[in-house]
């Protein structure tokens, strides 16, 4: 009697029961078996660690064959863009995952518009997005825009340099910026905290837009909430980077050995590592292509339309200056036209106005 019971209850509950429920599943299954894209871009000066931290993120190494150019060599080298591709799979989920390079950067005597090749760089994806996606083939397009850049800033000095302020406003409409405090085991507690507040002063003083995290409903879990305001307090992340394995109290740890202690890179009281790493990859990683497809790309899809809806008009107006130019008999017959539909409209007018006089002044002869 129990299982019959319990056979209708699921009876009854299945014909209420549309489907519609399972759709976050079919989405998950496809993506899954798609795969994922993810292009992240470092900028900053040599010797701040940007090749280091890239690799204690994603524990691989990308950086096996490179050169390190000596003072001689990088006086008058300019600024390069290098792509490094790798994919990476974690419990079944593929990544495809690009860092984009600047070797180069703030390196040279003259850094005037240092910046102009990361900016085209950023550009140049838009447009070959624009491309393929206005294309008749839209199928396979592949997604190589530049969803994050990874700022480092200097931990020597009283804050931001004019350099960098100019960078961050060069890109701060075209990418998503999230400032890196680079060598954080060379501040203390102390400095630190004053460099941290003494960075997001300038940074809103001379008005960068760096990524903004999003805002969590009202509704949403306690513990979201607070590692929200966690990560908007702690920027800009101060992060230490070693790929070397050390050992402390009996455990194989990644960390740097210094005569007066050891800093551990994934310990939150050393650095900002594990903020930065979760918010890349584990919590806003679609946030970050999500702002890059809906603001960035928007805004540079939108300016092309203008652009080119501008240049029809120019183009058909020259044309009509040119054909009138080249045939100027073009122009008389259009005026002539013009004339003659005008004089018909008035001649119409006219009889009409004389036609109706007429039919009034009938009317009042026979009501006389």
């Amino acid at each position: 009697k129990v299982s019959n019971t319990k056979q209708c209850n699921n009876t009854d509950q299945d014909k209420e029961y549309v489907g519609f429920a399972m759709l976050p599943n079919q989405v998950h299954r496809k993506t899954v078996k798609k795969g994922f894209t993810f292009t992240l871009m470092v900028a900053g000066e040599s010797g701040l660690g940007k090749s280091t931290l890239i690799n204690s993120l994603f524990l691989t190494d990308l950086y096996k064959e490179r050169k390190v150019p000596n003072a001689e060599e990088r006086i008058n080298k300019t600024v390069d863009i290098v792509k490094h591709t790798v994919s990476i799979e974690e419990k079944g989920i593929k990544l495809r995952l690009t860092i984009i390079d600047t070797p180069g950067f703030g390196d040279a005597v003259n850094n005037t518009e240092s910046w102009k090749p990361l900016e085209d760089y950023i550009d140049q994806q838009f447009e070959q997005y624009f491309r393929d996606e206005s294309g008749l083939n839209r199928r396979n397009i592949q997604d190589n825009r530049v969803h994050c850049c990874l700022y480092f800033i200097s931990p020597f000095g009283h804050g931001l340099r004019p350099l960098d302020v100019e960078c961050m406003k060069a890109l701060h409409e075209k990418v998503n910026i999230v400032p890196i405090l680079a060598k954080a085991d060379s501040l203390t507690a102390a400095e630190m905290r004053r460099k941290k507040m003494k960075i997001r002063e300038e940074i809103k003083q001379f008005g960068i837009n760096i990524y903004q995290f999003p805002e969590y409903d009202s509704d949403e879990e306690a513990d979201f909430k607070r590692q929200d305001q966690i990560l908007k307090d702690s920027i800009p992340f101060a992060v230490i980077g070693s790929n070397i394995q050390v050992e402390s109290k009996g455990r194989r740890v990644r960390g740097r050995i210094y005569p007066w202690g050891m800093v551990e890179v994934e310990n939150p009281v050393h650095s900002d590592f594990l903020l930065l790493r979760n918010m890349l990859v584990r919590t806003h990683m679609q946030d970050l292509k999500d702002v890059t497809r809906e603001s960035h790309y928007e805004n540079y899809r939108a300016n092309c339309i203008q652009n080119m809806t501008r240049m029809v008009v120019l183009e058909r107006k020259r044309r009509e200056i040119y054909r009138f130019q080249q045939y100027p008999q073009v122009k008389k017959q259009t005026v002539v036209k013009n004339t003659i539909v005008k004089t018909t409209i008035v001649k119409n007018t006219l009889t009409f106005h004389k036609e109706s006089v007429q039919r009034r002044l009938l009317c009042l002869e026979s009501v006389q």
